[in-house]
């Protein structure tokens, strides 16, 4: 008989562990799916922040050159007014010439 009560604690002995494996795995299994909740939410936070970095970087490197075209343009354009207006009082010294020739 003692045999057979070995064999029955070595059993229930068995089992328990066996559950208490399966209830040490849940356990586990939890905390290992909420460690990954939070490295997902960390690495998703560190995303959009480098995302936005470069965004505010591109947007700064974009302004700093449309700047430098707005520069450009409007030397250009005071280049077109001074040689627009330089020919414009050529033309009124030839017409005042004209006036002069032809009224006196």
């Amino acid at each position: 008989m003692t045999a057979i009560s070995d064999a029955i604690t070595k059993i229930r002995k068995t089992e328990s562990d066996a559950a208490q494996l399966i209830e040490d795995s849940k356990t586990k299994s939890v905390e290992l799916m909420e460690e990954s909740k939070i490295k997902a939410n960390e690495r998703l936070e560190e995303t959009k922040k480098s995302a936005e970095d470069e965004a505010r970087s591109i947007i700064s490197s974009t302004e700093e050159k449309a700047k430098e075209e707005a520069k450009t343009i409007v030397a250009n354009s005071d280049i077109q007014i001074k040689t627009i207006k330089d020919v414009s009082m050529a033309k009124i010294d030839e017409a005042t010439a004209f006036i002069v020739e032809n009224v006196l």
